[in-house]
């Protein structure tokens, strides 16, 4: 669950997190696997969206 007093991560510092280029993590957004949030341009990802993205993927691998 998203909370208003959530964290709100660019996409550079979910890149830095992630370990992954600026192409994949627009890749994920756009295949909805990482969610986001966009005001005008400013492109946003909750740190608990973050979570449930990494969570998946390690269950998936499981």
């Amino acid at each position: 669950m998203i909370t208003a007093t959530a964290q709100l991560l660019t996409v550079p510092e979910v890149m830095a997190r992630l370990k992954f280029g600026r192409s994949k993590v627009y890749d994920l957004i756009r295949s909805k696997r990482l969610v986001s949030i966009q005001e005008g341009r400013a492109r946003r990802i909750p740190e608990q969206a973050l979570q449930d993205y990494i969570r998946a993927r390690i269950e998936e691998a499981a």
